[in-house]
């Protein structure tokens, strides 16, 4: 039933906001300490007290919970020691950088990747398809942050086609159709760092999901049927393999939130990644934890998400996604 999954989500969802706010309060030495990190030495009593009193940690556990609820879903989600800005703003500033880089990544990824293994699964132990799975299995083997500074020494440094950091040019007052290149040209680099890192799963599970069909005995019955080899490979193989594909795409989203961080580093892009690889440095741990819940969330919706449109794309397990 519709009403169990919804349920089941919540409940997750649930889990995460607890969890957020009880792995800080487990962590080893003093709360102030936690929220500041390496400044605590510096702070007066009196600033001391006053952080206790405005995260409500003088109060017992159950009131801090009932602040920590009102807070989150109020939007009231406090300061960044490090960068003393409103941790709401910050990420909200950040995040769409991240959304439009992983988003760009997922698409192209996906049609690469599953392009591959199709071409691939057709060519079973062929030259070209024992080519394709070293290639993808040796750039799979690749570090991302190593395929980043040879696609910066070589592109940005010593061909200079594209900028080497940041997203869009801070020192000219672009717009339009300028700004939108602008990004664009950013974008090129991190992206393409991504893609590459990134093909290897839709490669194998698209290559998987296509030999596995073409093996189905409906397939066979089709090709004694005379039916187009043409028909065959789109109504019957690509219609039935994409399943498998379109889980991994919507689970992929987290992995490739959380992966970011390294690309978004290598190429100081603005996103969320970055901005969590600058709270890990700075110990800024309210920042830290409100940005570990916001991936978390968007997780969270992307399986519902994916698991909600299964029953669309395949009739047959209709029955079980609403179950």
């Amino acid at each position: 039933m519709k009403q169990k999954k919804i349920t089941y989500y919540l409940f997750i969802v649930a889990v995460i906001i607890v969890l957020n706010f009880f792995i800080p309060r487990m962590l080893p030495g003093s709360p102030i300490s936690t929220l500041v990190g390496e400044d605590v030495g510096q702070m007066t009593a009196a600033e001391k007290m006053g952080i206790l009193d405005a995260y409500h940690l003088n109060e017992p556990m159950y009131v801090q919970f009932w602040y920590y609820i009102k807070d989150l879903f109020t939007l009231n989600w406090g300061n960044s020691f490090s960068m003393r800005q409103p941790i709401f703003s910050l990420l909200w500033s950040r995040i769409g950088w991240t959304l439009l880089l992983v988003g760009l990544n997922l698409l192209l990824s996906t049609v690469i990747g599953t392009a591959l293994g199709i071409f691939s699964a057709y060519r079973r132990k062929n030259k070209k398809d024992i080519g394709i799975v070293l290639g993808t299995t040796v750039i799979s083997s690749i570090p991302p942050f190593w395929i980043g500074m040879i696609l910066i020494s070589i592109f940005g440094v010593k061909l200079g086609w594209f900028p080497i950091y940041g997203a869009y040019s801070m020192w000219e007052n672009l717009s339009g159709w300028s700004r939108f290149i602008d990004v664009l040209h950013h974008l090129a680099l991190p992206l393409i760092t991504m893609v590459i890192t990134s093909l290897m799963i839709y490669f194998t599970t698209a290559r998987y999901s296509t030999l596995q069909v073409i093996g189905e005995d409906y397939v066979k019955l089709a090709k004694m049927r005379g039916v187009p080899k043409k028909k065959i490979t789109f109504n019957y193989v690509i219609r039935n393999m994409l399943l498998p594909v379109f889980t991994t795409f919507m689970m992929d989203i987290g992995y490739i939130l959380s992966g970011s961080v390294v690309i978004e580093s290598v190429f100081s892009y603005p996103g969320l990644g970055t901005l969590m690889h600058e709270a890990v440095n700075a110990r800024d741990y309210p920042l830290i934890q409100y940005s570990f819940l916001v991936t978390s969330l968007i997780t969270v919706l992307a399986l519902f998400i994916s698991d909600c449109m299964y029953g669309i794309l395949d009739p047959r397990m209709r029955g079980e996604s609403d179950g």
